[in-house]
């Protein structure tokens, strides 16, 4: 089986924040919450738990956010 991108999913303070999903997005979340079930041995984790494991992801794997977060840190124009 291929590895999947999200390895383990931290349980901290949650913020709400309320979004729409498009259906076919929905179910894929499913899906992958099913593979990673799988591929952990673990119960499968609501998409609710699961999409901001994913987008932490995302964030952490986009270079160009890296960079450009860096330099406005060293600018001091971040809130």
């Amino acid at each position: 089986m291929r590895k999947l991108k999200l390895l383990h999913v931290e349980t901290d303070k949650p913020v709400r924040v309320a979004l729409k999903l498009p259906a076919p997005l929905y179910r894929s979340v499913l899906q992958y919450a099913e593979l990673l079930s799988k591929s952990t041995g673990q119960q499968p984790l609501e998409p609710a738990k699961l999409i901001p494991a994913m987008i932490e992801s995302f964030i952490a794997s986009d270079r160009g956010f890296a960079k450009l977060k860096r330099e406005a840190l060293g600018s001091n124009k971040l809130p």
